[in-house]
């Protein structure tokens, strides 16, 4: 099994605490148990589906990769930084506060969050499936029994399970597993694309409609600049603060669209005695 180290400059504010804390409330992809300062995670390396695991620690503007795996490193390290917000620009991000007082108040009470998505837009789809019209802690339950060493199944052996789940989800789960073999999931691609763009090729995708669709790419591809138009809980939020439509309010948010909607929505979990972390519905 081959290391590699990597060290990112990360452009504009980040706080590997503030977005650790975060992810460690996101039920869809939550961190298991931390050990010391470092950040951990063990993923698959999209394309190639071969397992990887990292420890990211800061140093100042610095984010410090170590990774371990027996797959290509330096897309792994990529991945990374896809994951983790790493890859935005985000130094005009504390110019959207001084255009929005409610930004600029979620801000300041979560210093250098970065949003941080699930591993891949596949596992984000696969996510969407499980959720179906069932309770959080349900469909997180379903998807750790599906864990392989720590990962969520590579495509193709998520195609040879043999899946005792209700309703259609064992037929959308392979529909989303030969998507992702067929790159119709990659995130590069998704993230070269408008938002709205991959959000309907998205759709295209058996058993995933406008609110999966719209996860996948905002929060699997991590896309940083959209509005989610379909999650109904942020509609709410942006009314119970501004009193205004949220199509109106999120033209101040440019560039940084889908990180504001992700601060909104931690605001509201604490506001309503919720977690740390928006969930993933």
């Amino acid at each position: 099994m081959a290391d590699h180290r990597v060290e990112v400059a990360v452009q504009g504010p980040w706080s590997l605490a503030t977005s650790r804390a975060f992810w460690e409330g996101f039920t869809p992809s939550a961190l298991p148990e931390r050990e010391g300062e470092a950040l951990r995670a063990a993923f698959l390396v999209e394309g190639e589906w071969r397992r990887a695991e990292v420890s990211v620690t800061q140093h100042g503007a610095t984010a410090v990769l170590s990774l371990s795996g027996d797959g290509d490193l330096d897309l792994a390290a990529a991945q990374v930084c896809r994951f983790l917000s790493l890859d935005v620009d985000g130094r005009a991000w504390p110019e959207v506060a001084s255009r929005d007082p409610v930004i600029a108040s979620a801000q300041a009470s979560l210093p250098g969050l970065r949003p941080c998505g699930f591993y891949s837009p596949y596992e984000a789809a696969a996510w969407s499936v499980l959720a179906q019209r069932v309770r959080m802690a349900q469909a997180a339950a379903v998807k750790a029994s599906l864990l392989r060493d720590g990962v969520f199944p590579a495509p193709a052996e998520l195609l040879a399970l043999d899946l005792d789940l209700p309703g259609r989800r064992p037929e959308y789960l392979r529909a989303v597993a030969e998507a992702a073999l067929d790159g119709l999931l990659d995130a590069v691609t998704l993230r070269a694309m408008t938002p709205a763009a991959a959000v309907l090729a998205v759709q295209q995708v058996k058993g995933l409609g406008p609110f999966a669709a719209e996860l996948v790419v905002l929060r699997g591809a991590n896309a940083p600049d959209a509005v989610p138009h379909n999650e109904s809980r942020l509609a709410d939020e942006v009314a119970e603060r501004y009193g205004r439509p949220l199509a109106e309010v999120s033209e101040a948010w440019r560039p940084y669209r889908t990180w504001a909607a992700v601060h909104l929505r931690v605001l509201r979990e604490r506001r309503l005695g919720g977690a740390m972390a928006a969930s993933g519905r």
